[in-house]
């Protein structure tokens, strides 16, 4: 017997698109983290404002506002093609940044403007993912796929960010971006061996239909499903009060608060990477044993509860511990969620409701453009408190209100 076939966590690799899909994405996912170290560093030394880091961080997350229509254009001409195309724009945007920095042209207004164009189509990239981990796994995998797809961006977090700080620090912002491009690359080579095979078929209204008519029903279908509404709803609280503080704000906390360079901040990124990353290895294994919808929720609020824990630590070693942990439980918050969308959305529309859902994103954006006059004006501690009191209240409000949906433990969404 197969390594593959005794060990559970190893069962998606037995489909061929996911040998492929697996090392694409974690490719794709190191040189995005690697790029947020390398300019998130360069925006905070040459302005030395967390106004403008905080711009910034949110500039990368523009498209999330047509994430619909990239869930659609790979319901009409696959999702492969659409991720291919979105991949191959990655490189040629990193290829100019590069340029910038080896012939000493960097500055924060070129800067900001590629990071807006790479911002409209970098979001979607988790959304094509999720569709074709959905469109080629057998149910019975998809929570363990879903786990291991997971790891990619969480091994990212850790490989990328070290790597790309140690690379600045060591050789420049020019040369780091050498690496990313190499990267960038082979990310676009493995992708063409991304297979998948079509689970339906569009019929001929559907394949007609304007995109704006696609858009509309997508919406209505995620506002009438009272369980999709639910898990929209809280994957935009998170975003907005959860991911800023342990996103692009450790940037802050690394410079202004302990007092490090930009390897201390690649360290900081690392240990939440790393507690997702374990998060996401134990539902690999496990996750068949969990029921999403109560799982998501309660580690939603432990989640939040430790961000508050977080926002008041002054010792670096603590803060990186308390982070691992936080990555930890983070991991069995998202994941699971995404686990409910694709199994409970109807598959014909499963490609624009993924698309809404990477509108919750937008949540992250709108509270890091919040979070940065606040801790100017309040202080880290206060902000982090206000953010994640108000998110754990409001994680309970939503629990309660879909009771029903989201705790029974007879509900579709808590089906093992």
């Amino acid at each position: 017997m197969s390594l593959i076939a005794r060990v559970p966590a190893l069962a998606p690799f037995q489909i061929r698109s996911f040998r492929f899909q697996w090392p694409s994405d974690l490719l794709a996912s190191w040189a995005f983290e690697m790029e947020s170290v390398i300019l998130g560093w360069f925006v905070l030394v040459v302005t030395d404002s967390v106004l403008a880091l905080a711009a910034f961080g949110s500039l990368q997350f523009l498209g999330t506002l047509i994430s619909p229509l990239f869930g659609m254009a790979g319901d009409r001409i696959g999702n492969r093609a659409v991720l291919l195309l979105m991949r191959a724009s990655y490189l040629v945007l990193a290829s100019a940044l590069m340029i910038l920095f080896l012939a000493d042209l960097a500055a924060p207004v070129p800067i900001f403007a590629l990071a807006a164009v790479m911002g409209l189509i970098r979001p979607s990239d988790i959304t094509l993912r999720n569709l074709i981990v959905g469109e080629t796994m057998p149910s019975d995998y998809l929570m363990r796929a879903m786990g291991v797809s997971r790891t990619t961006a969480d091994t990212a977090r850790v490989v990328g960010a070290l790597s790309g700080a140690t690379l600045v620090a060591a050789l420049g912002s020019g040369q780091a971006y050498i690496a990313v491009c190499s990267v960038y690359a082979l990310c676009l080579a493995l992708t063409f061996g991304v297979g998948i095979r079509r689970l339906r078929v569009l019929g001929e209204d559907q394949a007609t239909q304007s995109p704006l008519g696609a858009l509309r029903e997508g919406f209505a279908y995620v506002w009438s499903t009272p369980v999709v509404r639910a898990v929209m709803l809280l994957a935009f609280l998170v975003n907005f009060a959860a991911y800023p503080l342990v996103g692009s704000l450790l940037a802050y906390v690394a410079k202004d608060i302990y007092g490090l360079d930009q390897t201390g901040l690649g360290w900081l990124i690392a240990s939440f990477a790393a507690g997702a990353l374990v998060g996401s290895i134990v539902l690999s294994m496990y996750g068949a044993y969990i029921r999403p919808a109560r799982t998501m929720i309660v580690c939603g609020v432990l989640w939040l509860s430790l961000n508050l824990v977080f926002s008041w630590i002054k010792v670096p070693a603590i803060g990186e511990a308390v982070l691992f942990v936080v990555g930890f439980v983070q991991s069995f918050c998202m994941v699971p969620m995404a686990v409910i969308l694709l199994r409970i959305t109807n598959p014909a529309l499963r490609g624009c409701v993924m698309g809404v859902r990477m509108l919750a994103v937008y949540g992250l954006p709108m509270g890091l453009l919040l979070s940065g006059p606040l801790v100017e004006q309040l202080g880290f501690e206060a902000t982090g408190t206000l953010y994640s009191a108000l998110g754990v209240v409001l994680t309970l409000a939503i629990a309660y209100r879909w009771r029903t949906e989201l705790w029974d433990r007879t509900a579709p969404a808590n089906q093992r």
